[in-house]
């Protein structure tokens, strides 16, 4: 086997048994889709994704991964395929124009989350939500509370029991003012307390 990477040429590995070092199939870990409040009273916004086993471990790690190096005040986190997503229209077309009226049938109604993309290269960002029987059925209930009639590129909709939503409890892990249980770095003033703290032993 020839490789750009001189060690893998040095191992002289037989091509002609390449079935044998195929790897086995691994389970992979369930994709969430995590969206931040970046301050009280803005909208929800997507970040990103985080692989994770369940939802508590999915919050925990868009945690660690979005929400260390910036304020925000809440985080919701869902399965990806539990979002329905529409198709994504060129610039300037409105997706809800593609979008049928439908009425409820058969299904129990239940809250679906909305979320919007208006431009392209920005992140979706959450609407409202609606009540429906079905993600279609919610994309329909969509176009009827949200189309304004500006474009709207794509549009998410997820059921809202499928998320695991921050609580004002959890707030705290954001939160920077003063003594509180997590702080930014820079809060702790450590060279300043390294400082005082040889000063006073200089002189005990």
């Amino acid at each position: 086997m020839k490789s750009l990477d001189p060690r893998i040429t040095r191992w002289q590995v037989d091509e002609s048994n390449r079935e044998s070092l195929e790897k086995e199939h691994l389970d992979q870990l369930v994709t969430y889709e995590v969206f931040l409040q970046m301050k009280e009273g803005k909208a929800y916004e997507h970040v990103g994704i985080v692989h994770a086993s369940d939802l508590d471990m999915a919050f925990l790690f868009a945690k660690e991964q979005y929400s260390r190096r910036y304020t925000c005040t809440g985080m919701w986190v869902v399965a990806t395929e539990m979002v329905t997503v529409t198709e994504f229209t060129d610039l300037e077309e409105n997706v809800y124009d593609s979008i049928s009226t439908m009425a409820a049938e058969g299904n129990e109604l239940q809250s679906y989350e909305v979320f919007h993309l208006t431009k392209r290269g920005k992140q979706h960002k959450h609407v409202g939500q609606v009540k429906a029987a079905s993600p279609e059925h919610a994309q329909s209930e969509a176009k009827k509370h949200f189309d304004d009639g500006r474009p709207v590129l794509n549009v998410w909709v997820a059921p809202s029991n499928e998320f695991l939503f921050s609580k004002e409890e959890d707030k705290v892990i954001w939160s920077t003012l003063h003594e509180k249980t997590h702080r930014d770095v820079i809060s702790y003033k450590a060279a300043d307390k390294i400082k005082a703290f040889k000063e006073r032993s200089q002189h005990g």
